[in-house]
């Protein structure tokens, strides 16, 4: 196909957002679900078929609610395996507006907390879905900190050690996430934890998901219409 019948294939998709991407062998992969993922899969989406989103009501955010779309948006997905797997340590990699950071802690245990990362504060963002009192009980909390520098992760080492759930929500420049996960690699993660990577499908992100060598299962079709990817991060294949 040549770069002008692909435009034109482009061009006639019938839909609001679209992306290039690339669809590729599965005999070949680097890696299989562990029996564990499939079944973490499997329950989540069923929870997240009955799942409610009521954190959002009555925010002052005039941003498009994507979380009333699923499958296709995977907000539900994200509360879903927060409840499915009742983690007490759980890590957001990229707040922007909060809406993930959100559907992640609606379903947190009372116990538990929620760390999310960015660059820039949550409320530097207009259409932020967050609010002050989201953070008031120290159960959710904001650090302003760059975890894909060489090193970055060394200083919140403890903390992700101790995660059950990390969800990977960067900004798909085919950079950030590649250095996410060389510095996650780096560590000593929990024999349980599961990570979370968005945007699977986005063509600045498929060599990245397909070069992880780790139990790992494509739930695009239960979560992100661009791709939603789960790791066992410590897992072997039982498939």
């Amino acid at each position: 196909m040549t770069l002008d019948e692909l435009n034109q294939k482009f061009a006639a998709v019938p839909a609001r957002h679209k992306e290039v991407s690339i669809i590729a062998s599965m005999d070949d992969e680097p890696a299989r679900p562990s029996r564990r993922l499939m079944e973490v899969a499997l329950a989540a989406s069923s929870v997240a078929m009955d799942v409610a989103l009521p954190i959002y009501e009555g925010r002052a955010s005039k941003e498009p609610h994507w979380f009333d779309t699923w499958p296709g948006e995977h907000y539900r997905l994200l509360a879903a395996l927060v409840r499915s797997l009742n983690p007490k340590t759980v890590i957001e990699i990229g707040t922007f507006t909060g809406m993930g950071t959100l559907a992640l802690a609606q379903e947190l245990q009372p116990s538990g907390t929620l760390t999310t990362f960015d660059l820039l504060a949550w409320d530097s963002f207009s259409d932020t879905w967050l609010a002050p009192s989201d953070f008031a009980a120290g159960r959710v909390r904001q650090v302003l900190h760059d975890i894909s520098a060489p090193g970055g992760i060394a200083p919140h080492c403890a903390l992700f050690e101790s995660a059950e759930l990390i969800f990977v929500d960067g900004p798909k420049d085919g950079i950030t996430e590649a250095n996410i996960l060389a510095n996650l690699v780096t560590l000593n993660l929990s024999r349980e934890v599961v990570v979370v990577f968005d945007d699977i499908r986005v063509v600045n992100m498929i060599d990245i998901w397909r070069r992880i060598g780790r139990p790992k299962m494509d739930l695009t079709s239960f979560g992100h219409w661009s791709g939603t990817g789960l790791v066992d991060w410590n897992a072997t294949s039982g498939l």
